[in-house]
């Protein structure tokens, strides 16, 4: 079973494993370090305690092995942006889908948004699969990204 849960410090190496190999492909970003995964870990334990709470970022647990992570950033006017990383041997199994909905009634409940929106690489078409299976309508593309969005909840 796929379920949201908060990150913790001890996450750190599963999340370093999570930022690594083929999955940070489509990111912008080298596969993360140790270092670095510390530091994230730290700065994802601080967001909460900001208010507003401009940004969560859950960890994707799997049984409870944390296989990926999903975030989800406010914007101006009630609308959302979120975005997801698995871990690459978790491909192909639902999971992403399945955080992606959850986060979505979280978007819409507990964040109190009113819109979403997501994009991907064209490269990547598996994430634009995630997006439509979680009820997100493709908008069209801007800055060589696919754009996603949904306004009500599916």
């Amino acid at each position: 079973m796929t379920a949201l849960r908060p990150l913790t410090s001890s996450d750190a190496p599963a999340i370093r494993r999570v930022y690594s190999g083929a999955a940070v492909t489509f990111l912008g970003r080298p596969e993360m370090t140790g270092p670095e995964a510390e530091e994230y870990m730290v700065r994802v334990q601080e967001w909460p305690a900001a208010d507003p709470i401009e940004q969560y970022i859950l960890g994707v647990d799997v049984g409870g092995d944390l296989v990926g992570v999903v975030k989800l950033g406010r914007r101006p006017g009630g609308h959302g942006r979120l975005g997801y990383v698995l871990r690459e041997d978790c491909w192909g199994r639902g999971y992403a889908t399945s955080a992606v909905r959850q986060l979505v009634a979280f978007a819409f409940t507990t964040a109190g948004l009113e819109s979403l929106g997501g994009k991907h690489h064209p490269g990547n078409p598996a994430s634009g699969r995630v997006l439509t299976k979680a009820g997100f309508t493709r908008f069209g593309i801007r800055d060589g990204m696919i754009e996603y969005h949904l306004a009500d909840r599916p």
